[in-house]
């Protein structure tokens, strides 16, 4: 992958001063998921900040899986999250985990502790709700909060050794319970939970809480600018907050951006989690999913993704980005670098009547017009080929260039050939379309320079083969999938989000080789690439993008 060039931003503008103003002689940045889930195209943002700003400085950026919260955290996700950021196109530093420093944060609450500044509190999960206050109304101490040291130390480790159940003590920091900002009121740092660690197995019976963990595990790290969306703007107190009070030399510097926000896409995990699991989307990496695996499974290049982030930017101020965007990045760099190839999604058979019947011929056709260096692909033309069936009308609308009779239409890259009749079935659905071609205008060029307007894409009968396609459009037809005021966001769903066409012919050249992920821009229709349940015997194409924007007319 060629480097990441942004153009400056504010972040980078934070990070000029702190480097002229000696705070910090290099650049350390990390992205942090928590691996309760796929990565989607937020994260996508996220991602792109982290590793372009660490290219930039010529510094590093590590992969840190922020696995605090084990009850809803799985190897699987990691496995997923390691993959996604690989394929698109960055590399780590390091890959680390939270759970590799949970020794450090442990020590780290025992300072706490033993500096006054941390106790244990008995207090319910409702009382300590209560307790904390609204935004206009202070909260009030708890009456554990004035503990000695000894007795939180003690508690603190029996609490540790497994002495008590899930719930039945927390230890918080002893901040300001009258704090305008709610995050600093006595905020709970460690949780009492009996569950085993994708990583850490039985070790530990008490895990620390995110906004915890997560400026210690940044220190650790050597993290200097942690970059994070503005979510966590007002949880930057108590970052700092941390890292002085366990007096942290050159400590990390929080930053916020404004995140990724696309309409027409759902992703909230707990959403989208429902989705997989009610059988909505056929698992996280569904083509219509705004999961990066999801995406990629579509054929949505890993270029575009960059590039796509790279044109919104990066700023502080909330806006919703139309999803348009991200399929002009797609049909962008898939045109100036797909295969061309013909695909007919609804079969008409075309007899052309007289065509020699022992013939074949093999065409030679650009694979692509802007790119000579790919060559050219053999086409197979006979006298039975297959056209799309709203390729031909018996009674031509206004403005219809093509098939009808006595109508002339060019084959691309084969001959001229013109409507003479037409047989229909005992219903009156039309089932062949018998031509005539002129064997002069072969390569689409009449010798006697008359004009045509319409250009078909056809395959031969001789040499195709039978695919699945499915046709992928929007999940969701409203541009704020999560508005449920009026319904839940299922009521949202898109009912045409995937058509499946089987017994559509391909072009037989394409036939061998096949892979999941390979991606062709099928003349007429867009861009396609071959679905990762596709095999020899049942090839299955999903459609990327259209070649042009047809949402919403």
């Amino acid at each position: 992958m060629e480097e990441i060039t942004n153009v400056s931003n504010f972040i980078h503008d934070f990070i000029d001063e702190d480097l002229e103003n000696g705070v910090y002689n290099k650049v350390q940045t990390r992205f942090p998921p928590e691996p309760n889930g796929y990565l989607h195209i937020g994260h996508a943002k996220a991602i792109c900040i982290n590793f372009a700003t660490s290219q930039k400085y010529k510094g590093e950026c590590n992969l840190r899986l922020d696995d605090t919260n084990p009850q809803k955290e799985d190897t699987e996700y990691v496995d997923a999250i390691k993959e996604d950021i690989e394929w698109l196109g960055f590399k780590w530093n390091k890959c680390l985990f939270a759970s590799s420093y949970f020794d450090y944060i442990y020590e780290c609450a025992i300072k706490l502790i033993e500096k006054g500044l941390a106790y244990v509190d008995d207090l319910s999960a409702d009382e300590i709700r209560e307790y904390r206050g609204t935004l206009t109304e202070p909260g009030k101490n708890s009456p554990y909060r004035e503990r000695s040291i000894e007795e939180n130390l003690d508690l603190f480790k029996r609490m540790t050794d497994g002495e008590f159940p899930n719930g039945a003590r927390v230890l918080r920091a002893k901040i300001d319970m009258a704090s305008a900002n709610i995050n600093m009121r006595d905020p709970v740092i460690y949780r009492i939970a009996h569950v085993p660690h994708h990583q850490t197995g039985d070790k530990w019976c008490v895990y620390p809480m995110y906004d915890f963990a997560h400026p210690l595990s940044d220190a650790k790290e050597g993290v200097t600018h942690s970059l994070c969306s503005l979510e966590f703007e007002n949880h930057r107190p108590l970052y700092d907050w941390f890292l002085k009070a366990l007096d942290i030399p050159t400590p990390p510097r929080q930053i916020e951006f404004a995140r990724l926000n696309l309409n027409y896409c759902l992703t909230s995990k707990r959403k989208c989690l429902a989705l997989v699991n009610e059988g909505i989307v056929d698992g996280w990496n569904d083509p219509r999913m705004a999961t990066l695996s999801g995406m990629r499974r579509r054929g949505y290049p890993a270029a575009a993704i960059r590039n796509f982030c790279e044109k919104i930017g990066v700023s502080k101020a909330y806006s919703v980005v139309d999803y348009g965007l991200l399929e002009s990045c797609v049909r962008d760099e898939l045109n100036a670098n797909a295969p061309r190839a013909m695909a007919v999604l609804r079969p008409l058979k075309v007899v052309i009547d007289n065509y020699p019947d022992d013939k074949k011929e093999i065409l030679d056709v650009e694979v692509h017009p802007e790119h000579p260096e790919m060559g050219t692909r053999k086409v197979t033309f006979g006298k039975t080929i297959y056209v799309e069936q709203e390729d031909f009308m018996v009674e031509p609308v206004k403005k219809y260039f093509r098939l009808f009779p006595g109508n002339e239409v060019r084959l691309k890259s084969a001959y001229f050939v013109k409507c003479v009749g037409y047989d229909t079935d005992e219903d009156g659905n039309v089932t062949c379309v018998h031509c005539t071609y002129d064997p002069e205008s072969r390569g689409g060029n009449s010798p006697d320079g008359r004009k045509v307007k319409g250009t078909l894409h056809w395959v031969s009968e001789d040499d195709s083969f039978k695919a699945e396609v499915r046709l992928y459009d929007r999940l969701f037809n409203k541009e704020n999938p999560s508005d449920e005021s009026t319904g839940s966001f299922k009521d949202n769903l898109n009912p045409e989000s995937l058509v499946v066409l089987n017994d559509c012919l391909i072009e037989g050249g394409l036939r061998d080789g096949l892979k999941a992920g390979d991606t062709f821009q099928f003349m007429r229709q867009g861009y396609f690439c071959v679905d990762t349940t596709s095999t020899e015997d049942h090839v299955v194409f999903n459609r990327t993008v259209q070649l042009n924007s047809s949402w919403g007319k």
